[in-house]
């Protein structure tokens, strides 16, 4: 199995919220439908702005999350912002960096992100507000588990880890229903779905050649 280190990969635009979130800027931007880009945007929005909760205080602090939201999808979101969209010519200064967060982190493939991202989702005290959201980090971390692991992965193990990581508090009802599809979230993020078919099918040949090799040539009847 092939692993992609973050070295290999592009730089973020905005380290401190991390590359799972910026996957998900990343998947937002190519969703065709409108609709469902704007509830992914909002999605996002409600996440960035759990991640840094001190910072709630800070005069426009929403208006602040939607321009970093612009900012990391290069200025390539179009949604129904409740702010004007900025553009690359009044943006030359970058926002100012977070302290990044430490300690130990229980899964590495989701990283130290996410298992944040749930904890905030767990103190949403609205219950339908909860629920949506923890569908959404459910596909964060089923496109972080993808582009990790370069390989699909079942849904309910997806659930079982959000369940286990939220101390049971989050709960995806019918993960195949609610999780976007594993061939979805591989085309999306740019992960080749003929991988394994075609290392299967490699050694299956390999395999073959080998045994005919041993078997030697087949004797005539008599």
């Amino acid at each position: 199995m092939k692993i992609t280190y973050n070295s290999a990969r592009p730089d973020l635009v905005l380290p401190e919220y991390g590359r799972s979130i910026q996957n998900m800027v990343n998947f937002c931007v190519n969703i065709e439908d409108r609709e469902e880009r704007n509830k992914c945007a909002m999605s996002m929005i409600s996440i960035m702005g759990n991640l840094f909760p001190h910072l709630r205080d800070i005069e426009d602090f929403k208006h602040k999350l939607w321009d970093h939201l612009h900012i990391m999808s290069d200025f390539q979101l179009d949604v129904d912002s409740p702010y004007p969209k900025p553009d690359r010519e009044t943006f030359q200064e970058k926002p100012k960096r977070v302290a990044y967060p430490s300690g130990q982190i229980k899964y590495g493939h989701y990283g130290q992100t996410i298992e944040k991202i749930i904890d905030q989702v767990m103190a949403e005290e609205d219950e339908e507000k909860r629920k949506e959201l923890a569908v959404s980090v459910a596909n964060l971390m089923k496109r972080t588990y993808v582009v990790w692991n370069q390989n699909s992965v079942r849904d309910e193990v997806i659930a079982n880890d959000l369940r286990k990581l939220s101390d049971g508090k989050l709960i995806v009802e019918n993960p195949e229903e609610a999780l976007a599809s594993t061939k979805e979230v591989m085309q999306q993020m740019g992960v080749n779905t003929n991988t394994n078919t075609n290392k299967g099918k490699q050694q299956n040949r390999g395999r073959k050649r080998s045994n005919q090799g041993r078997k030697g040539p087949r004797k005539k009847r008599n």
